[in-house]
């Protein structure tokens, strides 16, 4: 898309042509600005960054961003979905192997950190990585120097590396399934992707985008979009984010073709969720203040916390009794001060052996 078709509001928002045309970080609101400054700052140098960010928030968007603004544009950006590769096959994956390494390696094969050589590798959902691996990783980023299976010469590449996770890898290393000295590593350039329910103003302008994107897809009118369906769409809390949205617009897309549109949201088809009873329970009687609400929040995630022995991740803790994202979880226990818990380290404080 050329920057004459650009909206507008995209244009004031100071979005680049390939943020706008990957469907992706679109917006014009104070949190976007927030990513795009940390993408500025980032992007001319060869920090390695960690992109933070729930499913679907637009993280290999930002990644591809990044590397554009970098001065390795003109190398390759190598992707890699660290939760599809099994794990036999990470070493090859990553650093390649020789004819006969291991049963099935019947030729050469180039390793993503070869492929990558002089740009940027991408490493998505990179709290996938088996913890054996993960010190190999470590051993790559610090020395710049590796092996291909089977081989003993070593290889020497020059990698900028972008990881990405859905996950707070610091409750990861503190419940031992991510190695602290690889977490400091990777969070050298952290950013933050925020969620599309905490960035409700660009809600219509995706919408409005998704919408006609779709209708030209199909070659038919755009419909238009209502005020009712706007609040509808303000109002669904959208856990698959931006992708989700998409989505939805596309299904919606779809129905104008019968005659008329209808936007269909995941849970009940029709009419206001009822407000359960028990929920009430122990709230007064009448509407309450923000600084109320903010009390009972508080309260209700120390109960919570309390009947899961201080977990959050994982089977039995806070985050799945809650039925909220860990991550979530995590940063409002943050803005509350519940997190870390009195009298236990944060992973990355105070000292530790450099490697």
């Amino acid at each position: 898309m050329s920057p004459s078709t650009t909206p507008q509001w995209a244009r004031q928002a100071g979005l680049s042509e390939a943020l706008y045309d990957d469907d992706g970080l679109l917006g014009s609101s104070p949190a976007i600005h927030e990513v795009l400054d940390r993408i500025e700052l980032a992007a001319p140098t060869d920090a390695t960054v960690l992109l933070v960010g729930e499913t679907g928030t637009g993280k290999e968007l930002v990644a591809r961003e990044i590397h554009r603004r970098s001065a390795r544009r003109d190398r390759p950006m190598v992707a890699v979905n660290c939760a599809s590769v099994t794990r036999e096959l990470f070493e090859s994956e990553f650093f390649g192997h020789v004819k006969g390494a291991f049963t099935g390696a019947i030729r050469d094969r180039v390793g993503r950190f070869l492929l990558a050589d002089g740009g940027t590798l991408f490493l998505d959902e990179v709290s996938e990585i088996p913890t054996d691996m993960q010190a190999k990783l470590l051993r790559v980023l610090q020395e710049q120097r590796f092996e291909r299976v089977g081989e003993e010469l070593s290889q020497t590449v020059d990698v900028r590396l972008v990881a990405a996770t859905n996950r707070n890898l610091e409750i990861e290393v503190a419940e031992g399934r991510f190695r602290s000295d690889l977490y400091y590593r990777l969070a050298v350039f952290p950013i933050a992707i925020p969620p599309l329910r905490e960035r409700t103003e660009d809600i219509g302008p995706l919408a409005h985008h998704f919408l006609e994107r779709a209708a030209r897809q199909l070659q038919i009118p755009c419909p238009p979009l209502g005020a009712e369906e706007l609040r509808a769409l303000r109002a669904h809390p959208w856990p698959g984010n931006v992708r989700e949205l998409r989505n939805v617009m596309e299904r919606a897309a779809i129905t104008a073709l019968g005659g008329r549109m209808a936007i269909e949201l995941p849970g009940p088809s029709s009419g206001p969720a009822p407000w359960p009873a028990e929920l009430g329970a122990g709230l007064p009687g009448r509407v309450l203040t923000d600084a109320e609400m903010r009390r009972f929040e508080r309260e209700n995630l120390c109960a919570a916390l309390r009947a899961c022995g201080g977990k959050i991740y994982g089977p039995g803790g806070a985050a799945a009794l809650l039925d909220m994202p860990p991550t979530t979880l995590a940063y409002r226990l943050r803005k509350l001060g519940l997190w870390p818990p009195a009298g236990r380290r944060q992973p990355g404080s105070g000292h530790h052996q450099s490697s």
